[in-house]
């Protein structure tokens, strides 16, 4: 059975560094596979993506050796094992905000005796490049499964949320987490209230032995956030990143300055 290799990276205290993948698109992912990126995720919140081609999605990233991961539309049940059983190595679960919505992720994400998630499904061992029977005896110890705070709720109960049994990583979410405080949504601001939340995520998550994670949008915030101490970071998405270049190059041949669709 293949091994999750960012979340090994992880348990050994190592960075894992990884982006979104927003276009509903294979071809841009097996593209995007070859990259070099720790992990790549597949983005079903905020995209059209749909569950067929998100598993098509998985299989290619799976195929050229990488950790493909599935951010859910919400936290159900029903997301989360659509995900692993089409082939996600970890989800990363929006909006958790209390214990009980953690224990939720858990019970959903982890088999017998850490959850409940039921057996069935082909695409999860084909992508581990395993059977059945030694997938289901082994994905508690593969997959990652990714609680993300993006709220001032998630900032005060965090201790309660990250002292839940079978979380890896918590993900912070800027953008909403300056729209909850009242703020413009940003990736990084200066304001008090927003680097106090940061900074008790980091302590939090240490002491519960929960990897710390955020989003960024380039590789200089990337490098800052790892100074800090973040461990498990996204560097924008595959369309930032296209968007980023292409305004670069619009710039530089003096072709207007272009405008972005969105952030990420």
């Amino acid at each position: 059975m293949k091994k999750n290799l960012a979340r090994e990276k992880l348990k050994r205290g190592e960075a894992a560094i990884g982006t979104w993948l927003v276009l509903p698109n294979v071809m841009s992912t097996q593209l995007m596979a070859r990259a070099g990126f720790d992990w790549l995720t597949v983005e079903l919140e905020h995209s059209p993506t749909n569950w067929e081609t998100a598993s098509q999605m998985f299989a290619v990233i799976a195929g050229a050796g990488g950790v493909p991961l599935c951010r859910v539309p919400w936290n159900n049940g029903e997301n989360i094992k659509r995900a692993l059983d089409t082939g996600a190595y970890g989800v990363i679960v929006p909006m958790v905000n209390s214990r009980a919505e953690a224990e939720a992720v858990v019970q959903a994400a982890r088999y017998q005796p850490l959850g409940r998630r039921t057996i069935g499904g082909q695409l999860h061992a084909t992508n581990f490049a395993t059977d059945a029977a030694t997938y289901y005896a082994q994905a508690n110890a593969e997959i990652l499964v990714v609680v993300m705070a993006e709220h001032i709720q998630a900032i005060e109960h965090a201790e309660e949320i990250l002292s839940v049994p079978g979380i890896d990583v918590v993900f912070i979410g800027p953008n909403d987490l300056h729209n909850s405080m009242g703020r413009a949504p940003a990736f990084e601001s200066d304001d008090r209230q927003f680097t106090e939340g940061l900074e008790h995520i980091l302590k939090v998550a240490h002491r519960n032995g929960v990897v710390p994670g955020i989003h960024v949008l380039n590789a200089e915030a990337a490098q800052r956030r790892l100074e800090q101490g973040f461990k498990f970071i996204a560097i924008t998405s595959e369309a930032g990143l296209m968007l980023a270049k292409a305004a670069e190059t619009a710039k530089t041949l003096k072709l207007g300055q272009g405008q972005a669709a969105a952030k990420y």
